[in-house]
C-alpha cells in the first residue's frame, strides 16, 4: 500500500495514529539537528519530521539527499505540531518519520513548483506536466471536471441521453476551415475532422432520440486568440418537439444549475434583448451588462448645427463615462488616442464635460450651446461628474469603436466585477450575413437555422431582412452558448441553399444525406451549443480559456510539449497516397 492517507488531510484527530503517504518533495528545510520536509499530492501538502534525537543518522543522510519533486513514500507517526500553520489544512500536525523510501529521483525542474512561480508561459507549456502540479492549474482541472459533473448531472436529470458522433467526417463549405484527415483505403480521399456535431445531431432527432446532448472536442483551422483554440470542448444539444421557448427554457436551467452548484450565485431570470437592440444600445452582440454606459444615439441633437464631422456622419453615438470629469485635459487626449489606434480605427473623438454645478464643457463649444450639450446629456444619462465621448461615422464602424471604447473604460474603471455574474438571452438575429467583398449572402449561423415563422418569403425580395430562429446565451460580455430552431423540411432546406448560392447538384453533394433523412419524418427540432471552455474559465473568474485545458496548444496553434504539428516520413505519406516533393 502506498498511501493509507492522502497528504491533505490529516488533522489533530489523527494524532498517534501510524500513517502511510505518498507524494512529491515539496521543499526542505535542514537545521542540522532537525529536517522538515513538505510532502504533496494533489489534496495538499503534510510536514514531515525528521530530528537527531527520534530518527536514526542514515535516516537522517537519507532526508539530506532529497532533491525538489522526488517521489517519495513515508511511514510515521502524526504528532502535535510544535509551530503550527494557520494557512494549510494540515497545518497543526506533522509526521514523525520511521521509514523513507525514495520512489522516483527527479532533475531540478525547470521553474517552481509554486502558486507564484518564475516560470513564463512557453517554458510552463513546454514542461505542462509539471504546471499541472502547481495549485492554480490543478484547481482549474478540478473545477473544469467539476463543472462538466454537474452539467451530466442536470441534463441527466432531464432525460436527456448521451450519444457519441464521429470524428471523422465529410469536409463541407460552411463555417471556419477544416482539419482533414487523408485515407489511406481510399486513394484522393479525406476526412475531416468536425467543426461540431451539427448534422448527426439532427439526424439523431429524425432517429426519435428526442433529447441529445454529448461533451464532445471540436476542431476549426483558424487563427487563434486567448479564448480560442484548434480543438474545443462544447456542450452539445438538441431537443425534438420544441419551439424556441422550449430550447431557452431548458439551458437557461442548465446556467442557473451552473451558477447555484458552482459559485453559490442564484438568479431569477434571463434578460432578453434582439440582436438590433443588443448593436443600437451596446455596439455587440454580445454585450456586458455587469455595468452601465448605454450608448446613445445623438443624430436628432447633433446634426442640426454647422459642425460637418457630425452632419456628415451615417450616426452619431456616444456614452456617459461615470467619474469621468475627473480626468485631466492629457488623460482625455490619451483617450482620444487610444480610439484612433488602427486596432479601434476612430477618426477622432468628441467629449464634453458634465460639470457638478449642472453646467457643461465640451471640446466643441463653439458649435454647441449649453442646451444642445444638455440633450447630449440626457440621451446618454450622463450625470453631474461624468464624460460624454461621442465618435460618429459608419454606422457598423462607428458602434464597433464605441464599444471597445466602452469595454476599455469598464476594464479600467474595475467594473467587471469576475464574481458578478450578468447573463442574458440575444435573440432575433439576422438569417443571413452580407459579404462586403463578394456581394454574397451567407449563412449567420449555419445553413441549418430555421427562419422566423412567416419570414421564408422575405428570402426572395429582402434576404437581409430575415430575422433567425436564432438565439444567443451571454454571460459577461462572452457567448458561452448559441443554437437555433432548425429547419425540419427538405423543400424549405433546398429554398435555403438556394439562397446561399449552392446548385442543386452542390447540395446533394453535400448535404444529401441530410436532405435524404428528411423525408422521413423529421420531427421539429432545436438545439444549442456552449462552449466549454469558456463557460469553465469564466465560472473560474478569468477570460483566458488555456489555463483551463490540461494540454493546451500556444498562440500558433502548436503544442510545444510534444512538438506538434511535426512532419511525417516519406513511407507514411506513400501509404496515405500524398505526393511528396523530393528536393535536389
Amino acid at each position: 500500500m502506498y498511501r493509507s492517507h492522502n497528504c491533505g488531510e490529516l488533522r489533530e484527530t489523527h494524532i498517534d495514529e501510524n500513517v502511510t503517504l505518498s507524494g512529491w518533495v515539496h521543499k526542505t528545510r535542514d537545521k542540522g539537528f532537525v529536517i522538515w520536509v513538505d510532502i504533496r499530492d494533489r489534496y495538499g501538502i503534510t510536514q514531515l519530521v525528521f530530528d537527531e534525537d527520534r530518527s536514526s543518522s542514515e535516516l537522517l543522510d537519507r532526508a539530506r539527499n532529497l532533491g525538489r519533486e522526488f517521489v517519495i513514500q513515508v511511514k510515521g507517526s502524526v504528532i502535535e505540531r510544535a509551530s503550527k500553520n494557520p494557512n494549510i489544512p494540515t497545518g497543526n500536525i506533522e509526521v514523525l518519520v520511521s521509514e523513507l523510501i525514495v520512489l522516483n529521483e527527479s532533475k531540478t525542474p525547470p521553474f517552481t513548483i509554486e502558486n507564484e512561480t518564475d516560470g513564463g508561459e512557453d517554458l510552463r507549456m513546454k514542461y505542462r506536466y509539471l504546471d499541472i502540479r502547481r495549485n492554480p492549474v490543478k484547481n482549474n482541472l478540478i473545477f473544469r471536471s467539476k463543472v462538466a459533473m454537474e452539467v451530466r448531472k442536470f441534463l441527466s436529470d432531464q432525460e436527456f441521453i448521451e450519444v457519441e458522433t464521429p470524428y471523422l467526417i465529410k469536409s463541407t463549405p460552411e463555417g471556419a476551415r477544416d482539419f482533414v484527415v487523408p485515407s489511406r483505403m481510399n486513394e484522393g480521399q479525406f476526412y475531416a475532422l468536425p467543426q461540431s456535431p451539427q448534422t448527426f445531431k439532427q439526424l439523431l432527432m429524425v432517429g426519435g432520440m428526442d433529447k441529445y446532448f454529448q461533451i464532445v472536442k471540436c476542431f476549426r483551422d483558424e487563427d487563434l486568440r486567448a479564448d480560442r483554440q484548434p480543438e474545443f470542448t462544447q456542450i452539445d444539444c438538441e431537443m425534438a418537439f420544441v419551439e424556441q421557448e422550449d430550447i431557452l427554457d431548458v439551458f437557461e436551467g442548465l446556467t442557473k444549475h451552473l451558477l447555484k452548484e458552482i459559485k453559490g450565485v442564484e438568479i431569477d431570470k434571463f434578460p432578453r434583448i434582439t440582436f438590433d437592440e443588443a448593436m443600437a444600445k451596446y455596439g455587440n452582440d454580445k454585450p456586458d451588462i455587469r455595468f452601465g454606459m448605454e450608448f446613445g444615439e445623438l443624430n436628432d441633437v447633433a446634426q442640426h448645427k454647422d459642425f460637418n464631422v457630425f452632419n456628415s456622419a451615417e450616426l452619431v453615438v456616444g456614452i456617459a463615462i461615470p467619474g469621468g470629469n475627473s480626468f485631466t485635459r492629457k488623460e482625455i487626449d490619451k483617450l482620444t488616442d487610444w480610439v484612433k489606434r488602427p486596432q479601434v480605427g476612430a477618426l477622432g473623438m468628441v467629449y464634453c464635460r458634465c460639470n457638478e454645478d449642472g453646467s457643461f464643457k465640451s471640446s466643441v463649444d463653439k458649435f454647441y450651446d449649453q442646451d444642445d450639450l444638455a440633450k447630449w446629456a440626457e440621451a446618454t444619462g450622463a450625470k453631474p461628474g461624468d464624460l460624454i465621448c461621442v465618435l460618429s461615422g459608419d454606422k457598423n464602424k462607428v458602434r464597433a469603436q464605441l464599444s471597445a471604447l466602452r469595454m476599455e473604460m469598464a476594464e479600467r474603471l474595475g467594473l467587471r466585477n469576475p464574481d458578478e455574474f450578468a447573463p442574458l438571452w440575444v435573440v432575433d438575429f439576422p438569417l443571413l450575413e452580407l459579404d462586403e467583398e463578394t456581394g454574397h449572402y451567407h449563412a449567420m449561423h449555419h445553413p441549418f437555422t430555421s427562419p422566423k415563422p412567416g419570414q421564408l418569403e422575405l428570402l426572395d425580395t429582402d434576404p437581409g431582412a430575415v430575422r433567425a430562429n436564432a438565439y444567443d446565451l451571454v454571460l459577461n460580455g462572452n457567448e458561452i452558448g448559441g443554437g437555433s430552431i432548425r429547419i425540419h423540411d427538405k423543400e424549405t432546406q433546398s429554398i435555403m441553399f438556394k439562397h446561399l448560392g449552392f446548385t442543386p447538384e452542390e447540395a446533394k453533394a453535400q448535404f444529401g444525406f441530410l436532405m435524404d433523412a428528411f423525408q422521413y419524418g423529421a420531427p421539429p427540432h432545436g438545439g444549442i451549443a456552449f462552449g466549454l471552455d469558456r463557460l469553465v474559465s469564466i465560472l473560474g473568474g478569468q477570460e483566458t480559456i488555456r489555463d483551463f485545458i490540461a494540454f493546451p496548444k500556444n498562440n500558433s496553434g502548436r503544442d510545444v510539449m510534444i512538438d506538434a504539428p511535426a512532419p511525417i516520413d516519406d513511407e507514411q505519406l506513400k501509404e496515405l497516397n500524398l505526393r511528396i516533393d523530393i528536393k535536389a
